[in-house]
């Protein structure tokens, strides 16, 4: 498989994003063989169980809780600029693993996010001994095997999968090289097709993109209207245009496992109050 036909003209601002980082991705090649990376994997901590957590949370996570949350670690995006450029990912992580967190994305892409696999690195080094830490999600734009190993060498446990980008052989060999190394990818789709593509492929967890990466606008409803498609055995991530509880509720009702939540995270104050009020805790709720 090559590089150029691992991946598919979107006609969206991923394009831009992706020539970027075919650029980046041959030169980490050259400062990181392959070869180095699956030495780097016998040092790795256990894979923690990306999709049970999804489901029934962490030791940690609020027992009244309704819904999980994923909560990122994000400095800029391209639709917002930059949202936190003093963000420190290990402190962050902290924060976010206090207030029961189920899992962390970890954006590692630079030119457009601001982030780094240091940053993965980093956050799952300061976890080393913790039983009870939250998965790690590499958030990153992946189309081939190399960025897999990357991402389990670094500490992920598991990793974004974006339906649009990839061909549809291309999507199903991904997955199932994620699966030979312990991890359950986070499939995103953004439409119908989409969806059904990533199932087609055996996705087990499915991220339901609200953002139009054609006019970034941002609809709820795109949750709401493709997750009476989802079979009720495959974990459904409501991602995006998530900021108040009211958008929780709404997701939650939609039949959302769990949220994937950054902006608002990394952009307020209290981040464990605000993680809380994503959760939607129903003690709470019934004050």
């Amino acid at each position: 498989m090559t590089e150029t036909s691992a991946t598919r003209e979107t006609g969206t601002f991923l394009d831009k994003i992706v020539a970027a980082r075919h650029i980046r991705l041959s030169e980490d090649r050259v400062v990181r063989p392959r070869a180095l990376l699956e030495e780097l994997l016998d040092r790795a901590p256990p894979v923690r169980d990306f999709e049970t957590l999804l489901r029934h949370g962490r030791l940690e996570t609020p027992t009244d809780a309704c819904v999980r949350l994923i909560a990122e670690i994000k400095r800029a995006s391209p639709s917002k600029g930059l949202l936190n450029s003093d963000l420190d990912a290990v402190e962050q992580a902290r924060l976010y693993a206090r207030a029961g967190a189920a899992a962390i994305s970890v954006l590692t892409e630079p030119d457009f996010f601001a982030g780094s696999i240091q940053d993965l690195e980093a956050v799952s080094s300061s976890f080393s001994i913790d039983v009870d830490r939250p998965a790690l999600l590499r958030k990153e734009f992946i189309w081939d095997e190399y960025q897999i190993i990357e991402a389990r060498a670094f500490g992920a446990d598991s990793l974004l999968l974006i339906v649009m980008l990839l061909e549809s052989d291309v999507l199903r060999s991904l997955i199932a090289y994620t699966r030979e190394l312990g991890m359950e990818p986070l499939i995103e789709v953004h439409d119908e097709l989409e969806l059904k593509n990533a199932l087609d492929a055996g996705a087990r967890v499915v991220g339901v993109n609200n953002r139009d990466l054609t006019t970034f606008e941002e609809d709820l409803e795109t949750t709401e209207r493709l997750s009476c498609l989802i079979p009720d055995e495959v974990t459904l991530v409501a991602e995006s245009a998530i900021r108040t509880t009211d958008d929780s509720s709404r997701m939650i009702s939609a039949g959302a496992h769990a949220l994937l939540i950054g902006e608002a995270l990394v952009t307020g104050d209290d981040v464990m109050k605000r993680a809380h009020e994503f959760m939607v805790l129903s003690s709470e709720v019934n004050r």
